[in-house]
């Protein structure tokens, strides 16, 4: 696989951005910001490693997408801003969406990593 072209790793990115952007256009509190900024921010990370260095640990960077997707989804619980319905609604849909993209992009690096064995 070449750099840049997996499109599952490029809308875990964005999907990224807008969770780490989201505190600057509506009302938070500090919890709450850094939250979003942190869950955000190593959901940007992962997915620009995923598009830097395809092939290398890809399930590794595909499985922390899924994972970083349930804990977007779950913060507004856990860190108890579910109230807030603007970030809620930000870490519950750049949850979901990272997630499915971390899923969906796991057989196609099972299929690349368990190759059958060469004949002879």
């Amino acid at each position: 696989m070449h750099k840049w072209t997996r499109w599952q790793d490029w809308v875990a990115l964005v999907a990224g951005a807008v969770a780490l952007l989201a505190p600057l256009v509506a009302t938070t509190d500090t919890r709450t910001t850094w939250t979003m900024v942190i869950l955000g921010g190593l959901t940007v990370l992962a997915s620009a490693y995923s598009l830097y260095t395809p092939g290398e640990r890809d399930t590794m960077s595909e499985g922390s997408h899924a994972v970083l997707g349930v804990l977007l989804f779950i913060a507004p619980w856990v860190m108890g801003f579910a109230a807030m319905s603007g970030l809620a609604w930000t870490a519950w849909v750049t949850g979901v969406v990272t997630f499915i993209v971390g899923v969906m992009a796991l057989p196609q690096v099972s299929a690349r990593t368990h190759r059958p064995a060469a004949s002879h």
